[in-house]
């Protein structure tokens, strides 16, 4: 069974940061392109970043373009997206998605193969 886990939401600050990670299990993680969406109330489901299999390729939302960080930890079947000068416009619930190929995972949300529950981020100011 594939498992695509967050964890590392919560409470911060404007101008704080935060660490979220996507651990991933029953799959060939080696394989998998891995992206970041989030999702605010009353908002439609965005991508915020994404990277490869290879971890050579990396695509921000031009939202975060420079405050946000994707890498990616083969050994451990983990990315991670550092999240810095967090704004209270980046409070959503975050999720991880997996796909083969590159495009889902980027800009088609819909179309990823497999989803985490999500974690949530909250901004305050």
């Amino acid at each position: 069974e594939v498992q695509l886990v967050e964890s590392g939401g919560g409470l911060v600050q404007a101008g704080g940061s935060l660490r979220l990670s996507c651990a991933a299990s029953g799959l060939a993680f080696d394989d998998y392109n891995i992206g970041w969406f989030r999702q605010a109330p009353g908002k439609e489901r965005e991508g915020v970043s994404c990277i490869s299999s290879s971890g050579d390729s990396t695509h921000y939302a031009a939202s975060v373009r420079g405050r946000f960080t994707i890498s990616s930890d083969n050994a451990k079947n983990t990315v991670y997206l550092q999240m810095n000068s967090l704004k209270p416009e980046d409070t959503a619930v975050y999720y991880c998605a997996a796909d083969l190929n590159w495009v889902p995972v980027c800009f088609y949300p819909n179309k990823a193969g497999y989803w985490g529950q999500g974690t949530q981020v909250t901004v305050s100011s």
